[in-house]
């Protein structure tokens, strides 16, 4: 097929199928085709004209001399890659093209006219009104210009038309309705034309947003430019301005007062400032000083009228409603500062105001409810710190009045243990088990549980010089105070008179389970006591009751107790207390031992049976040896008795002690046979009148021997109590010396079995203060135990170092023993040493400077220590 040597551009060709516009796009590559043809050139597009040619001259270029230009593509038979006979290759073929150097030219005023098209529908969408011109040619308008570098020019004629129009609307604004509500609808109303004029203006130039703005630097978007127009003019009109302001401050403050107001108008209206970039300066700052006013002036009104719960519940619905407005029409930004504002004025500046006027009522009132409300509010002004402070100071005075009124003793202990159980509920269901609290209760308790300690004194005020020069020792140690008292802890006293009640027989309608959890609730107690000694010391004396007497109402129960006292303090601790348990499983055995020995079945006499506890003595309470003279029956069991221990246990000696005695008589009375429960003293007294029908108290007293004082005490519960089995003349409740008593032949008791009450076996003050005094005691030989450790590893020591290696030694067992908010002195165990210094064990007491001055004069005295005969502050020990 042979090629034309030259066509016109107009010409219709057989050889190639192209076809050209006014743009003059750069030329593809031809596909391979069969046949194709020219298409005839669009003049009429992009304002070109049939006069401008391009000539198309094959001959003037090669095929090869411009690849980009044409591609010349084999026919479709060369490309049969078959089995047929090569041919030989043919001559290349040249293709030249030549253009008309002629350009394009556009149509006259073409700028013009399509900017007064543009500039038409423009001004009809500001004034919401109809166009001719649809918008696909509108867009294709915006087209042609950026294509012919015309899109700077008409980004300006925008911006320049919109800001007349926006111009206007916001003056038009100005001088409006005085009724904030209504303005701030025309604000909206403005502010939502804008929005939907300048996406439709956006939608019609959106060309020029893809070309023109992105590709020119510190151009705004159409959008971006509209807002700014706004945000211009906006702040070119203060009146407006300020008038939106005070509108959405008015309607959001009548909400507060219980109005109703268009959230959505607010909603709208904030949105705005925040689009156009002034929310924070020109409402979030007003907005902020007027909620700071309106919550000064509310706080401090409702103080004034309303009670604590209430004015909390007041606040947290405050709380709740910012809340709620800061979730459906104020910024998110804004969220935190105006709650940190409303909690400033509402909580933080009565924070004093609402625990001065109402925790003490709440608390009293057991208010689960309200201290909630009060905690998680304090939570969140972080003025929890305050709240425990009044904790602390509500527990010391409401406890105070139950551990200082000794007209209370009776019920302190329960009357405590409900205290600190209502502390525990609130602590965990108001107070959300913070750790902070539970430091605040256990300190507030361990204060209460030892007020009373007779002689308590801080050091630092009116100290002697000893205590001065102690006090400046203690400045070096500022985490460990040091207080002085005597071993008198009546807390710790009645702490262990109250579990002598629960766990004496006869404690009617308590179960097992009732029992552990009273002695885990007295536990707690116990812990804060420290001066346990005296625990120990009445504790151990009330058990020796117990066991002795057979009054104790579970064993069981018994060892509970004293497991959980060895884990709490120690196997030293109850080490006497578990001897005591030893002693009298071994007691029953001897006495199953004695009944089957030969003595006792040739010896003792008839219609006598008799049980005997052998006691060791240094895990028994010190009883003062009492004597009687024992009907003669009883004489022979005791001596026969004596007989057989002593053949059995060869070295030891028997001392009786008949205050802790117990019988049961059989009696015959005219009116039947009864069985009496006494006490020994009461025995013997009463097998006086076997003999006689009548005896004076000085005859009674010659007969049994007994001190005067038990005697009367001893005759008042047989003839002066509730069972009365003698008569006493002349009648009356104190025994008198010229008293006289018989044989009350006319007793009648319904029960068979009755049982004497020994006024003896109370505790008296006597029996108080010996044990108070031997408690004393054994502190002075744990303080010189210690002293004489310490010279004996150390043989040289000055007084001020004699002191600091005590505290040292407290120190270290206190901190692997006893973790308490307060430290005090500590004494080690020791060995007897060649002076028969007695041991001591771990104890936790407080101690008197001025006692461990006395107790190192004590040593110097005894001749364990010497002082310096250059130095009086040094001493020396004494080997």
């Amino acid at each position: 097929m042979s090629l034309p040597t030259k066509r016109s551009a107009t010409a219709t060709a057989s050889t190639a199928g192209t076809s050209t516009s006014s743009t003059y796009p750069p030329m593809k590559k031809a596909k391979c085709q069969a046949a194709s043809a020219f298409s005839p050139l669009d003049y009429s597009k992009n304002g070109l004209h049939h006069s401008d040619e391009v000539v198309f001259d094959p001959s003037s270029i090669s095929l090869d001399d411009d690849p980009k230009l044409v591609d010349y593509c084999p026919p479709p038979a060369a490309a049969n890659l078959s089995r047929k006979k090569a041919t030989l290759p043919q001559p290349a073929k040249k293709l030249v093209i030549k253009l008309v150097k002629a350009k394009p030219t556009l149509p006259t005023n073409f700028e013009e006219d399509t900017w007064a098209k543009l500039q038409s529908a423009i001004k009809a969408i500001f004034l919401k009104q109809p166009d001719s011109c649809d918008l696909e040619k509108l867009y294709q308008a915006v087209n042609d210009l950026c294509l012919h570098k015309m899109g700077g020019n008409l980004y300006l004629r925008i911006e320049k038309e919109c800001e007349a129009h926006i111009s206007a609307a916001l003056q038009s604004l100005v001088g409006q309705s005085p009724d904030l509500e209504v303005f701030l609808k025309l604000v909206a109303t403005c502010w939502k034309d804008l929005c939907d004029q300048m996406l439709m203006i956006r939608g019609i130039a959106l060309y020029l947003d893809r070309t023109y703005v992105k590709q020119t630097p510190n151009v705004r978007s159409l959008w971006d430019m509209g807002l700014q127009l706004f945000r211009k003019h906006l702040s070119l009109s203060p009146e407006v301005e300020h008038k939106t302001v005070t509108g959405i401050l008015r309607m959001i403050e009548r909400e507060r007062l219980g109005e109703s107001a268009d959230r959505s108008l607010l909603d709208h209206l904030l949105k705005m400032f925040t689009s156009l970039g002034i929310y924070a300066e020109s409402f979030e700052s007003p907005f902020l000083e007027c909620t700071s006013e309106f919550y000064a002036s509310e706080g401090m009104k409702y103080m004034q009228q309303s009670d604590v719960p209430d004015y909390l519940k007041h606040v947290e619905s405050r709380l709740n409603e910012e809340q709620d407005r800061c979730n459906i029409y104020i910024d998110a930004s804004t969220k935190k500062p105006l709650i940190a504002t409303a909690e400033k004025q509402l909580l933080e500046r009565h924070i004093s105001a609402i625990l001065d006027k109402g925790f003490m009522m709440l608390m009293d009132g057991h208010r689960i409810k309200d201290l909630q409300t009060m905690y998680s509010l304090f939570l969140r002004v972080n003025s929890l710190e305050s709240l425990r402070q009044a904790l602390s100071m509500y527990i010391r005075r409401t406890g105070q009045g139950m551990v200082m009124d000794e007209e209370k003793d009776k019920d302190m202990v329960s009357s405590l243990l409900e205290f600190k159980a209502s502390l525990d509920s609130v602590w965990e269901e108001s107070f959300s088990k913070n750790e902070g609290f539970c430091i605040t209760v256990k300190d507030a308790f361990e204060h209460l549980i030892n007020l009373r300690q007779a002689g308590l004194s801080v050091i630092g005020k009116e100290m002697s010089p000893i205590d001065s020069w102690f006090a400046d020792l203690l400045r070096l140690r500022p985490l460990f105070p040091v207080y002085g008292a005597s071993p008198t802890n009546r807390p710790a006293e009645l702490i262990a008179k109250f579990l002598d009640d629960k766990l004496r027989a006869g404690n009617k309608g308590t179960s097992e389970e009732e029992l552990e959890g009273t002695l885990d609730k007295v536990l707690v107690l116990f812990r804060f006591i420290q001066g346990k000694d005296v625990f120990e010391a009445f504790y151990k004396k009330d058990l020796a009751k117990r066991l002795l007497l057979g009054k104790s109402a579970s064993i069981d129960a018994e060892k509970s107790m004293i497991s959980k006292l060895k884990t709490e303090c120690g196997s030293q601790f109850t080490n006497k207390l578990e001897g005591m348990f030893k002693d009298i499983e071994l007691s029953k055995e001897i006495n199953e031992s004695f009944k089957q020995s030969s003595q006792a079945r040739t010896k003792l006499p008839s219609g006598i049976e008799m049980s005997v506890h052998v006691l060791t003595t240094g895990y028994w309470p010190t009883y003062p040896p009492m004597d009687v003279r024992l009907p003669h029956e009883l004489n022979v069991y005791q001596d026969i008795f004596k007989e057989f221990y002593l053949s059995k246990y060869s070295g030891r000696r028997l001392m009786w002690q008949n205050s802790l005695g117990h019988c049961v008589l059989k009696a015959e009375f005219p009116k039947g046979r009864k069985e009496l429960a006494v006490s020994l003293f009461q025995t013997v007294v009463l097998m006086l009148f076997n003999d006689a029908q009548k005896l004076s108290l000085q005859d009674i007293k010659d007969s049994t021997g007994i001190e005067d004082k038990e005697l009367r005490r001893t005759l008042q519960s047989l003839a002066c109590g509730r069972v009365r089995v003698l008569q006493k003349l002349p009648k009356g409740r104190d025994v008198e010396d010229d008293d006289s008593f018989l044989f009350n032949e006319g007793f009648t008791a319904p029960l068979y079995r009755i049982k004497v009450n020994a006024i003896q076996m109370k505790e008296t003050v006597e029996e108080n203060t010996s044990t108070t005094e031997r408690v004393f005691q054994h502190r002075q030989y744990q303080v010189d135990a210690a002293i004489v450790r310490i010279m004996k590893t150390r043989k040289v020591l000055s007084h001020t170092l004699l002191i600091t290696e005590l505290f040292q030694q407290m120190n270290e067992i206190g901190r692997q023993t006893l973790p308490s908010s307060k430290t005090f002195l500590l004494l080690m165990d020791i060995d007897i040493d060649e002076k028969n210094i007695l041991c001591c064990k771990q104890l936790k007491f407080p101690i008197k400077p001025a006692d461990l001055k006395k107790r190192i004069e004590s040593l110097i005295d005894r001749d364990y220590l010497e002082r310096d005969k250059n130095n009086s502050q040094i001493y020396n020990y004494l080997a």
